[in-house]
């Protein structure tokens, strides 16, 4: 999977607080760990929502208020998320487990409060990944968040952290193999 610089795609809104178990049911995760399979599952345990992964467009994007991703550390929830076709993940804040699960995965995820306030459900968003720029062409209106450092930009382009250590691995060996 290549991760593009800038990202185009609907808003999705979501309140705080948003739990794995809303995100992916676990009686889905005993099924199968395919991603478009669970996907098809994505933020069923969210009141009002349980069909909502049947209304997404490959591209979208979730915005969520505080906290999303809380609960048990279940490392398939941002797969389900992604396998829904959600292509970036924008919060107000991340509980510290769904963050790492979700780079670890070579998942974006953006923090930015100020999105997370002013975006509304069905709004264009583009997103430069690089820069943290959020633009809502809807809207008209831009807002900031943290960009990643070059390294974890890099991990999310190669797809994850296992892609990642296995190229620095390989070019280790290459400099050590050229040493001797």
């Amino acid at each position: 999977m290549t991760l593009p610089k800038v990202i185009r795609g609907k808003a999705w809104k979501f309140g705080a607080n948003i739990d794995t178990d809303q995100i992916i049911p676990a009686k889905y995760a005993i099924y199968s760990l395919d991603e478009k399979e669970l996907g098809k599952h994505a933020m069923e345990g969210v009141p009002g929502r349980e069909t909502w992964a049947s209304q997404v467009t490959a591209g979208d994007i979730l915005v969520a208020d505080s906290n999303f991703g809380c609960g048990s550390s279940r490392e398939i929830a941002p797969v389900a998320i992604r396998g829904a076709g959600i292509s970036l993940v924008i919060a107000d804040s991340y509980a510290r487990i769904f963050f790492r699960n979700a780079i670890n995965m070579g998942y974006p995820i953006l923090q930015s409060p100020q999105a997370a306030e002013a975006v509304h459900e069905g709004d264009e968003l583009e997103v430069d990944l690089d820069e943290g720029v959020i633009r809502n062409f809807t809207r008209g209106d831009e807002y900031r968040s943290e960009a990643f450092p070059q390294f974890m930009n890099e991990l999310l382009r190669m797809g994850g952290l296992v892609p990642w250590v296995r190229k620095r691995l390989e070019e280790r060996r290459k400099t050590a193999k050229a040493a001797s």
